[in-house]
Order: structure tokens, then sequence, then C-alpha cells
């Protein structure tokens, strides 16, 4: 069985995502299940997805501290998220911080480097992401999701190769922008490599 959280806000395609790691599962044969937990997503607000494949999971929801892996699309949504994770599960992190709506109305500062300095003291096996430098090679930001899959699959804790994702993609996304998405898949892929 295989468990993997992904977190971000509203409109960074975080479903589609997990929605493609699901067909990915399917494609082999696989059983998958996910759930989503939205809060105010529209607005920026907080997603998290959750994806668990196997034949032994009988929810969609993935219980505390038995996560493989978190894909964070925002580094303080990955740090939310952290209590879902197992002991030698597997962080892969966006650097590209996003500021709460709750900081904006209160004035607060968000620094993201701030999360990511947290991250990167629990001794977990993390990859992070330089998420504007991939989307700029691929001339858009709504790639970061699929970027994030490469990095996942990079990672090797994801369980699929870059054929797998590459093969699901024309399964779940439009066909004019199925070039962009693969070659943001193999972006993240490359980037994770060079971590």
């Amino acid at each position: 069985m295989m468990n993997c959280i992904l977190a971000g806000v509203g409109g960074q395609g975080t479903v589609l995502a997990s929605k493609l790691i699901a067909q990915c599962a399917m494609n082999r044969g696989q059983h998958a299940r996910t759930a989503e937990t939205i809060g105010m997503a529209q607005r920026g607000g907080c997603v998290v997805s959750h994806v668990r494949i196997g034949e032994q999971s009988h929810s969609p929801m993935i219980p505390l501290h038995t996560a493989d892996m978190i894909i964070g699309f925002e580094p303080s949504e990955a740090v939310r998220c952290l209590p879902y994770l197992k002991e030698d599960g597997v962080l892969v992190v966006s650097d590209k911080a996003i500021q709460p709506v709750t900081a904006s109305l209160s004035g607060t500062s968000y620094q993201g480097e701030d999360m990511l300095r947290y991250l990167r003291g629990l001794g977990k096996r993390l990859v992070v992401l330089d998420a504007d430098e991939v989307c700029r090679q691929c001339g858009s930001s709504k790639v970061l999701n699929v970027a994030l899959l490469g990095a996942a699959v990079a990672s090797g804790a994801l369980g699929f190769s870059l054929e797998d994702v590459e093969k699901a993609l024309p399964q779940r996304i439009k066909e004019r922008f199925i070039a962009m998405n693969t070659k943001a898949l193999y972006a993240g892929a490359q980037a994770a490599k060079g971590v």
C-alpha cells in the first residue's frame, strides 16, 4: 500500500495531481482511492488531497503517521500536514510561498523560507523544488502540479515511473496542454535530481 498526501491552496492544481496519481495506479490495474478536504479553496484556502493505492485501503482518508509521502505545493501547507507523514516518509515541497488569506487580512507577515528552514531541520528526506525556475522553463506557472509530480517520481517514493505519469496525462488533461505538462513533468524530475 502507498499513501500520499498532496497539500496546497486553491487554484494550484492539487486535485488534478491527485487524480493523475490515481490514474497511474489504475493504468497498472491497482486499486486507488482519493479524497479531498477543501476549505474555502476558491479563495486561496487550504486543499488537502489523500491518495491511497493498494487493495488493503478500505477508506480514502489517510490515518495520521502513515503517509509515505507529502507533496507540498506551498511550504506552510506541507508543515500543516506533517502529522500524516510516517517516520521514514518523504517530503517533496515547492519553495514558492503563498501568503494565507488570514495573514493578509490580519496584516501579519509570512515568509515561506521560515517554513522551509523548519522542514530542513526535521532530518526527513526532503526535496525542495525551485518552482519559479521550473515554471519559467515550461512557460507557465500552471504546471507546478505536474512538475511536483515529476520531482515526486524522481524521489522514488511514489512508486511510478515518469512514463507512467506521461501516459496518464492525456487521460486527465486537455490535449492542447499535454506538451507543456510533459515538459513540466521531466523538468520537475530533473530539478529533483539536482537537489
